[in-house]
């Protein structure tokens, strides 16, 4: 029986995202609807009927590795008959269920090893759990491991699915969500929020099971990983400074300790509900970041003086860790404005409950300037004369307070108000209408000029409609007159501005000071099984050429260590500095770097991921930053880059070339490295475009079986038939490398043997049978005798057992 208290509590919040998540998810019920309309196993053309049947099924019976849709429907063409009796056998009740989706899914190995043979028929149990669902809505649900697991665990389940044991983890997760099906039934609340939402195009679903298997994959795939988060992530949990709450209640009339800013911080936070970032703060009750993490710092480092208090707790260049006498914390995840997320502590949150705040300011005053006399301002510039993007991060530029004619620029007065250390909007008027960029004045007018520098350039430019619509802005100086230059923002339009900015440019760099988990080269070959020599040549060779691709076999762990080689040249865990993506054939310029895409008014121009992380990596030029693109020969490479060709070369770095869509100039700085995967093994890939191969340097990756990281994983798991196993797949690719027609670019690789913390004889078999069996299939299709040795080899591992 699962923790009915926890159940519970999952419904509350489902019900507080059941907006948003229905939005998400309603295309299940469409999905069913279309099945249920046009099913007929009696179709004259079988195939066709297939195919509109499964029409509306998504990503639910196609991702990015997994194909089920598309090779049933294959089969469907050339076997129409074979795949309609696999349907009315699956959809046979008067059978039990388990043996006929194992009965589906060994019909379809059979269908594959004659119609495509070296191929992969994907009928496994999730998509044939959805063939059941799509026809029995009220009785059956997808059935996906990864999921059934995490929400057991959230739920406090006794049966806990376990690899290999299918039949009865499609049991026990058929039982967990009558269970859950029991809760919603009796959630009137839910159920009413759930028939409100139930149009034309959606399957009704009167039992609510649907409903219940939503809430299970919620759970799976939003509570369960918060709960995780918070369970690993929170720092200071192991530290108490052993202040009770009524101690902190005797401490807060101690004036020495708290002052005002403490009490407008402390306000703040638990107003807030005890728990959120210097960022959140400051866009929410007004001031900086900076206001909230300094001043609560203080007060800790100030409670700490007065009680004498020992904080074990120590940053990494080796200070104390005051503010965890006030706070746990943990690094913001992608979806919270912020990179640090503080938590009161539980004994100072209670405490803080019965202070009377009445005299304390929950929102800080905003005059037109800060107490340091800052003044902000709108600066236009007209594309056909100058650009933001005509400036590097970072570099000093003029602007002229005379015209050609010598005339007084409009509005002559705010030139001569603008002074060092002043903050600017940058705005491109028509065409682009557009906020691109941030700026700072960095010098007083000379009397003849005005300076400036560019401190960050969008990733996401912020359009003049959107501004326009605000009635916060109706007031703006250069919405009353837009004729000149520089105009007057008071400070609430530049903070009403900028809560725009940051939100749609939440991945910008992070702020100077935030604290990353250290990443050494020892970590890296503790993970990645390479050799020290090795990674020594492959650090030289990515700072040599800035552009390297990593080549070689299945499972030699290309995506893992490219993303670990990141973390190492970094020195710390910074995942705000990488990108990954994976090429595919129909990957496009327009989605890499820009082109037109359709919009609520037609089509407008679209930046792409790559120009977007280029203006990431120039807002913060001394750091390093990485675009890791797995599968990189599975695109076309000139259609992709395009005239970034030249720009990505290491000696063009920071040379700006103009674009053909935007026609305004780009460059792609210095600290951006770019690395590419490449499946060597993969016959069905052409060569990497010649163009692009001379401007990447090929690093060959091998499996590790020998390296010291992956000895002393197979000491730690201790186990006698792993090791014999581990022996045999090294006599096979010694074997494979000696084998003209394959070589060393087939071999096995060591990932398919990792990430165990215990290794069963279940997990074993399952890589033997579906990892790595299938692929001598592929290897030697034309020499049956090598595939039935090397079985009777790897098989035989197990004998003994």
């Amino acid at each position: 029986m699962i923790n009915r208290q926890k159940l519970s509590a999952a419904l509350e919040e489902y019900k507080k995202d059941f907006d948003s998540e229905w939005q998400d998810e309603k295309y299940k019920w469409q999905a069913v609807k279309c099945f249920q309309d046009n099913w007929d196993i009696d179709a004259g053309d079988f195939a066709s009927m297939l195919a509109k049947s499964l029409e509306k099924t998504a990503n639910l019976l196609a991702s990015m590795n997994n194909f089920p849709k598309k090779m049933i429907l294959q089969y469907a063409g050339e076997e129409a008959e074979t795949v309609r009796a696999m349907f009315l056998r699956l959809y046979d009740e008067s059978k039990e269920v388990t043996g006929r989706i194992l009965r589906f899914q060994s019909d379809a190995q059979e269908l594959c090893e004659r119609l495509s043979p070296g191929y992969v028929h994907y009928q496994r149990p999730m998509a044939i759990t959805a063939y059941l669902w799509l026809k029995y809505p009220q009785k059956y649900e997808m059935y996906k491991y990864s999921v059934s697991k995490a929400a057991a665990e959230y739920l406090e389940n006794p049966y806990k699915p376990v690899k290999g044991h299918t039949e009865e983890n499609i049991k026990e997760n058929t039982k967990m969500i009558d269970e859950i099906q029991r809760a919603v039934i009796q959630d009137t609340e839910l159920t009413a929020m759930y028939e409100a939402k139930l149009d034309t195009e959606c399957c009704p679903d009167k039992s609510y099971r649907m409903i219940a298997a939503d809430v299970l994959y919620y759970i799976a795939g939003r509570l369960s990983r918060k709960e995780k988060q918070a369970q690993e992530k929170w720092i200071g949990t192991d530290y108490n400074p052993g202040i009770s709450a009524e101690k902190w209640e005797e401490l807060f009339e101690n004036e020495k300790i708290f002052n005002q800013t403490s009490w407008e911080i402390l306000y703040r936070f638990l107003d807030y509900g005890g728990m959120a970032t210097c960022k959140q703060l400051a866009v929410q009750y007004g001031g900086t970041a900076n206001f909230y993490n300094s001043g609560a710092t203080a007060l800790a480092k100030r409670v700490s003086e007065y009680l004498n208090l020992d904080t074990e707790q120590k940053e990494k260049d080796g200070t104390k860790r005051y503010w965890t006498i006030l706070f746990v914390g943990r690094n913001a995840e992608n979806s919270e404005d912020g990179v640090f997320v503080w938590k009161l502590r539980d004994e100072l949150k209670a405490a803080l409950r019965n202070v009377d705040f009445s005299d304390t300011q929950l929102y800080a005053e905003r005059s037109d300037m800060d107490t340091n006399g800052t003044n902000y301002w709108w600066l236009n510039a007209n594309p056909k004369i100058w650009s933001f993007a005509d400036i590097d991060v970072g570099e000093e530029q003029n602007y002229t307070m005379y015209n050609e004619n010598g005339n007084k620029r409009r509005i002559f007065q705010n030139f001569l108000a603008a002074k060092e250390g002043d903050v600017i909007i940058g705005y491109e008027s028509y065409p682009v209408k557009k906020i691109v960029a941030l700026c700072r004045i960095t010098k007083c007018n000379d009397g003849e000029n005005l300076y400036f520098e560019k401190t960050q350039e969008l990733t996401a430019p912020i359009d003049y409609a959107v501004l326009k619509e605000a009635p916060q802005l109706e007031k703006m100086e250069y919405f009353m007159n837009p004729q000149g230059s520089l105009f007057k923002l008071t400070k609430g339009q530049y903070h009403f501005i900028m809560d725009i900015i940051r939100e749609e440019n939440q991945k910008n760099p992070i702020a100077a000071g935030e604290k990353f988990t250290p990443y050494t080269k020892d970590d890296f070959l503790s993970e990645v099984y390479m050799t020290s020599e090795k990674y020594d040549a492959l650090k030289g060779l990515l700072y040599n050429k800035k552009n390297i691709i990593l080549q070689g076999a299945p499972g030699v762990g290309k995506t893992f260590a490219a993303k670990r080689l990141a973390y190492s040249v970094m020195g710390e865990k910074d995942d705000s500095r990488v990108e990954l993506i994976q090429f595919h054939q129909n990957y496009s310029y327009e989605d890499f770097i820009m082109g037109y895409k359709p919009s609520g008014q037609g089509y407008e121009l679209q930046t792409g991921i790559f120009y977007k992380f280029c203006q990431k990596a120039a807002n913060n030029p001394e750091k390093p930053y990485f675009f890791i693109i797995d599968e990189i020969n599975r695109g076309n490479m000139s259609k992709i880059f395009g005239e970034l060709l030249m720009l990505i070369e290491k000696d063009y770095r920071g040379k700006k070339l103009i674009l053909a869509y935007s026609g305004k100039p780009f460059s792609v700085p210095k600290n951006i490295y770019i690395i590419g995967m490449m499946n060597t093994a993969d016959r069905s890939l052409a060569l990497i475009d010649y163009a692009l191969r001379r401007r990447f340097s090929f690093f060959a990756m091998e499996p590790g079986f020998q390296t010291e990281g992956f000895q002393a994983y197979m000491k730690k798991l201790d186990n006698d038939t792993f090791t014999a196993l581990i022996e045999k797949i090294q006599e096979l690719n010694r074997e494979i490398t000696k084998d003209a027609s394959l070589g060393a670019g087939f071999c096995i690789g060591h990932s398919y043997f990792c990430g165990q913390e215990e290794c069963s004889q279940v997990w074993m078999q399952l890589v033997v049978e579906y990892d790595i069996l299938p692929m001598l299939e592929e290897y030697w299709f034309d020499e049956p005798s090598k595939i039935q040795k090397w079985q009777n080899v790897l098989r035989g591992v197990f004998n003994d057992e």
